[in-house]
């Protein structure tokens, strides 16, 4: 089991984007960085077309890196609120769990 990371005393939601677009990269290929330019408002679906198998792969990911049950918080949304996703709210998901 993998122990989560220890919290910064400041969050920065600045590295996470960056942390977050390169897991993205990691899971999906480096060339969707080529062509995407991800920002908060980037959506999952509608820009990124992530796979499911995608999806999984980033939570592992994000699970190594913070520590953080992304499969957990994702299971609580319905399918309209996954399907917008964004990877804002993705960064307010991991900006909360660090805090906490």
């Amino acid at each position: 089991m993998i122990a989560p990371r220890t919290a910064p005393a400041v969050i920065d939601t600045d590295e996470i984007l960056q942390t977050v677009e390169r897991l993205i990269g990691e899971v999906a290929g480096d060339e969707i960085l080529l062509t995407t330019t991800i920002t908060p408002a980037t959506a999952f679906n509608a820009d990124l077309e992530l796979e499911s198998i995608e999806f999984v792969a980033l939570a592992e990911k994000l699970q190594e890196h913070y520590g953080v049950d992304f499969v957990q918080w994702i299971s609580k949304k319905e399918l309209d609120q996954i399907i917008a996703l964004t990877v804002g709210d993705l960064i307010e998901f991991i900006t909360a769990s660090c805090r906490s």
